[in-house]
């Protein structure tokens, strides 16, 4: 029988809701949009009822969401946040709790469907079966909310009939049966729980008094915008926080390799430490990496900062603090700055005024420039002939609480590099090697040969007890032996040298014989301050170890398919741009002869020719005007590790012979209008080989690169948007041929939406962005810093990547200089890779001196990396549970914002 309901005449929830649900045995429903408010009309009910309710709705989860199950599981989770649900749900603490008990206990349960699979669900319906058992069926224009129910003017038909009851449960099982049909993921139910326990900490005063970093942490983009933290992340800023605030600080070199996250572990530990404290802190990067630190650490973790430009403050929002004399440097207005290191390796006045200034925290990272000059296998015992970065870090960390040091590779070729990184951190601090007595910094030879395992400690003596007492190890790492000497010995956890008189009288005492464990339970393997100081996860160790917690790995395998690797792979010239490539040749060896030093200026031009013709043909032709500045120009980010001891004015007047070379370079690529060989192999990736379906980033080195294979793509993919994303304000989407500015930020929503499959990025893409929306990448050049390889890779290789395999693409010249780098690398290079978690950047020289026909000098270089690690210690590799998910105190996101914005005083 049916009948009809009309919200005008009765409420719905009275009339027809509540009534037929009380200790109804099942519920299934379609419905428009799901919310919570239903609990507050229905909870009770449901909660009566002896069987589930099943709720079928809408979401706005794309297809590519659902590709995969972890894939489904994050853009749930994105989608929940998006509604800031903290927010929203504030009032209904009673509510949400009922919606996780019912959620929990599997009572309830809720599937999404995405709206490009079916459109929109709009109809609305549901099957009821009653406490007798018979069903009923209805549908009308009521979604399962509590305004649809109590508040809205709605109709709605009820139907009885075997007819209806059938009709309606065959469209309800069609949705729910529906592969496409994700549940609700454990995140959003345990998120549910939080919120409805949710408390807020109103000031920071009030938070320092336990200082709990998920309070601070749990609410930040990173968690509601993104996927989260890892366990290694949270497990290194919990370990950092917790030893700032002690008296002695955090002092550590995060050496996790590229890809793992190292920007956003430090960024967390610094902000965690701004805001327990009052003093400045201070983030000391590569030039190239100054503004990607800001936007990654603001809309991450919702954390401003100002970067100095040379002769400025600028802050989060592109607001500029006008220089007001030598001491602006020291005024900077935000509780966060960011410095070039180029201003330090520069010697620039201005770095005196910060060392006269006392700071919460210093984070350096690539802190490998920083090392000594006089480098060598047999060095180590040598004092230390600093660079200009490694003297001003070692006066820095005088100055500092706390001191991080980031770098992938801690080890480049000599284990002393990771004692120098050492000795940084121990300056004013006991902790790290110990007093100035200590045999870690007198005698740092033998120190590294009983790490590396070439020496042996021996048994009990003086000489040995040297080694164990100074640094003494704190008593978290063994409560039975270094625990209990430093009760034995009135040490407090800020102590870490055991005095001489302590020891006098030990013989033949229980202390001895704890001693003698230490030795025999391998000292130097398990205690020895590299260990201590240096956290190193790798990608292998993490996606090969398995998390207690869940019974999976730590981190989900993305595995990586190589192409272009082999010799055959080698992109063929035509023969007209193996005659341009020869002038370019020509070109650059004239140069070699006339300038001395500058290999990065006169390797330029073979440089960008190396990367596309098109870019050769612009630097050619822009040294026939006027040599100027041409790396900037171009959209070439050069860090400061590059040769840049040769100026502008240097070779800006070039000889009629070298202006001959450019003349007849230029003239051969404009005699020829065939495509280049590179795009051609691009177009038949994207379109013959199924690279496009996956979605796909083209990186180039040079800007003009990136935008003429952006515009060459436009018109021959007609109606495909291509996105660009460079420096600058270059960043745009071209269709068609036809170019339309756009802000980074709008071109990472398009990908992650899936409305952008090709994305063309200059190295200002190659850090701080998550693509994992895109299943391949293609290497149009490969940089001569081989870092920038490990770094582009590491933006597809990540969490939340829909497949589990990637796919690369290395681009090469056929007789290129990177095609000759790679020959007289390839034997080496997976080794190489293997032992040091990527390429070390001073091989970069190498591509510099095979540009200059210096192939005895590359090899040479490339003999120099050792056939094994020559420091294969244990680095720190512990992950740890640090549970943040669930904290229900969470401090005000506008006071803390506040507390950073806050300047240096």
């Amino acid at each position: 029988m049916i009948q009809r309901y009309s919200s005008r005449l009765n409420r719905l929830d009275q009339s027809f809701l509540t009534k037929k649900l009380e200790k109804a045995k099942h519920y299934d429903r379609i419905a428009g949009y799901f919310s919570s408010s239903i609990l507050e009309i229905a909870g009770e009910a449901i909660d009566k009822m002896e069987g589930k309710v099943r709720i079928i709705c809408n979401s706005d989860l794309n297809i590519e969401d659902v590709k995969t199950a972890s894939a489904a599981v994050n853009a749930i989770r994105k989608e929940w946040c998006s509604n800031q649900p903290e927010e929203r749900f504030a009032n209904m603490p009673k509510r949400l709790h009922k919606l996780y008990e019912l959620l929990k206990t599997e009572k309830l349960s809720v599937k999404v469907l995405p709206n490009n699979i079916f459109g929109l669900i709009h109809g609305k319906a549901g099957v009821i079966t009653l406490a007798n058992g018979s069903k009923t069926a209805f549908m009308g224009s009521v979604n399962e909310t509590y305004s649809a129910w109590r508040l809205n003017y709605e109709i709605m038909w009820e139907d009885d009939s075997d007819d209806a009851v059938q009709w309606v449960q065959e469209e309800f099982d069609y949705f729910w049966n529906s592969p496409y049909a994700v549940p609700l993921s454990e995140f959003v139910v345990e998120d549910i729980n939080r919120i409805s326990k949710r408390s807020v900490i109103n000031t920071v005063e009030k938070w320092k008094e336990k200082a709990d970093p998920a309070s601070s942490i749990v609410e930040a983009p990173v968690y509601r915008q993104e996927y989260g933290l890892w366990e290694h992340q949270k497990y290194f800023v919990n370990k950092a926080f917790n030893d700032h605030k002690k008296t002695y600080g955090a002092r550590y070199i995060l050496a996790d390799m590229v890809g793992l996250g190292k920007t956003v572990q430090l960024a967390l530990a610094g902000q965690l430490m701004a805001l327990y404290g009052d003093k400045p802190v201070l983030v000391i990067a590569p030039k190239t990496l100054l503004w990607q630190w800001q936007d990654e650490i603001n809309n991450l973790l919702d954390m401003p900062s100002a970067v100095w430009t040379g002769k400025e403050w600028v802050d989060e929002n592109g607001i500029r603090y006008p220089s007001k004399g030598d001491l602006s440097i020291k005024r900077c207005p935000r509780r966060v700055g960011i410095i070039s290191q180029g201003l330090i390796t520069a010697n620039s006045n201005s770095i005196q005024h910060l060392l006269n200034m006392e700071y919460e925290c210093v984070i350096v990272d690539e802190a490998h420039r920083a090392r000594r000059k006089n480098q060598g296998s047999d060095k180590a015992d040598e004092k230390p002939n600093p660079n200009n970065l490694m003297n001003f870090l070692i006066e820095m960390s005088r100055k500092t609480k706390s001191m991080l040091l980031a770098t992938a590779t801690p080890v480049q070729l000599y284990p002393v590099e990771a004692w120098d990184l050492l000795y940084i951190l121990s300056q004013s601090n006991d902790s790290i090697l110990g007093s100035r007595f200590s045999k870690w910094r007198t005698n740092a030879g033998k120190g590294l040969d009983y790490v590396m395992q070439t020496l042996e400690l021996g048994r009990f003596d003086r000489d040995v007890v040297d080694w164990i007492r100074n640094p003494f190890p704190p008593a978290d790492e063994g409560e039975a032996t270094f625990g209990r000497l430093r009760r034995r010995f009135d040490m407090t956890e800020s102590d870490f040298v055991v005095p001489y008189e302590k020891l006098e009288n030990i013989k033949g005492t229980p202390e001895e014989r704890r001693f003698g464990r230490i030795i025999d339970s391998g000292f130097m393997t398990n205690h020895n301050p590299y260990i201590r100081n240096i956290v190193r996860r790798t990608r292998d160790f993490l996606e090969t170890t398995t998390n207690p917690e869940t019974g999976e790995p730590y981190l989900k395998a993305v595995k990586v398919k190589l192409f272009g690797e082999t010799d055959k792979d080698a992109i063929i010239l035509p023969p007209y741009l193996q005659e341009a490539y020869q002038h370019a040749e020509q070109f650059s060896e004239l140069l070699q002869k006339r300038v001395k030093g500058g290999g990065f200026l006169k390797s330029l031009l073979l440089r960008r020719v190396g990367s596309t013709m098109i870019a050769g043909k612009n630097t050619a032709e822009k040294m026939l005007l006027n040599w100027g500045t041409t790396s900037e120009e171009s959209d070439y980010e050069y860090d400061e590790y590059d040769d840049e001891s040769v100026t502008n004015s240097e070779i800006k007047n070039i000889t009629n012979e070298e202006r001959q070379c450019l003349i007849r370079f230029v003239s051969t690529l404009e005699a020829n209008k065939d495509k280049d060989p590179k795009y051609q192999l691009v177009i038949d990736l994207l379109l013959n080989v199924g690279w496009l379906e996956r979605g796909c980033i083209i990186f180039s080195q040079f800007f003009d690169s990136a935008y003429w294979i952006a515009d060459s793509l436009s018109e021959e993919i007609k109606g495909e948007k291509i996105g660009i994303y460079a420096g600058g304000d270059k960043s745009g989407i071209i269709t068609n041929g036809v170019f339309e500015r756009m802000p980074k930020d709008g071109i990472k929503d398009m990908v992650k939406r899936h409305e952008l499959r090709v994305l063309i990025g200059t190295d200002a893409a190659s850090e701080g962005l998550n693509l994992q929306a895109l299943g391949s990448l293609i290497n149009l050049d490969l940089p001569w810093n081989p870092t920038r390889l490990e770094q582009r890779k590491g933006r597809i290789q990540r969490i939340g990547q829909v497949y589990d395999e990637v796919w690369i693409y290395n681009m090469r010249y056929k007789g290129s200089v990177e095609d000759r780098v790679h020959s007289i690398l390839s034997e080496r290079l997976e080794s190489i890779h293997g032992l040091f978690g990527q390429i070390p950047d001073v091989l970069q020289d190498v591509w510099v001196d095979v540009a200059l026909n210096n192939d005895e000098e590359a090899q040479k270089k490339i003999d120099a990396v050792p056939t094994y690690h020559p420091f294969e210690m244990r680095y720190h590799v512990d992950v740890g549970r640090v549970d943040w998910e669930n904290c229900v105190e969470v401090l005000d996101t506008s006071e803390k914002r506040k507390h950073l914005m806050n300047g240096w005083s």
